[in-house]
């Protein structure tokens, strides 16, 4: 028999699982990767959820209104949001913009520290930054996370390595 149903009369009719195509008196709903299918028990453990029709109108509306409290959260906090705390401190783009970078910057940063012997701690600290810019840098997310251009300065200098384009 075929392993998938093509949809036939609906509901319990035929008597057999809609994934193996048992003959099982005890049918049961479940969804399977977002469909509805009548399925055996051994099916049904392999489903997103198995219940009666009347469980699946509650948890589904329960499933809303929870959704529909998240929402009404993110809306809520989107429009009383106060910005002031990303413009506080942070990287000045203004004075301090990051330079075009070469390719390969991460690997020529960790390259250039592991031959000058030097944990990230250590270089982070001696240069005074951030060790998260520092591993943002060796990662290659150098603009992703914001770095400025004077920390890629402070490094080229210290570890004798060219990491921006000339």
């Amino acid at each position: 028999m075929a392993k998938y149903s093509t949809g036939g009369a609906g509901g319990n009719a035929g008597g057999n699982c809609e994934l193996c195509g048992a003959e099982d008196a005890d049918l049961r709903t479940a969804n399977v990767a977002g469909a509805r299918l009548e399925v055996c028990a051994d099916c049904a453990q392999h489903g997103d959820d198995t219940s009666d029709s009347s469980d699946d109108d509650s948890r589904s509306d329960s499933d809303r209104k929870r959704r529909a409290a998240q929402n009404t959260a993110r809306i809520d906090d989107a429009r009383t949001g106060d910005s002031t705390h990303w413009e506080e401190g942070g990287t000045d783009y203004e004075d301090d913009q990051l330079p075009y970078l070469v390719t390969d910057y991460g690997k020529r940063l960790t390259s250039a520290r592991q031959d000058a012997g030097l944990q990230l701690e250590e270089l982070a600290e001696e240069l005074d930054i951030d060790e998260s810019d520092l591993l943002a840098v060796e990662q290659g997310r150098a603009t992703q996370a914001g770095v400025g251009g004077s920390v890629i300065s402070k490094l080229e200098d210290r570890l004798d390595v060219d990491l921006a384009e000339s």
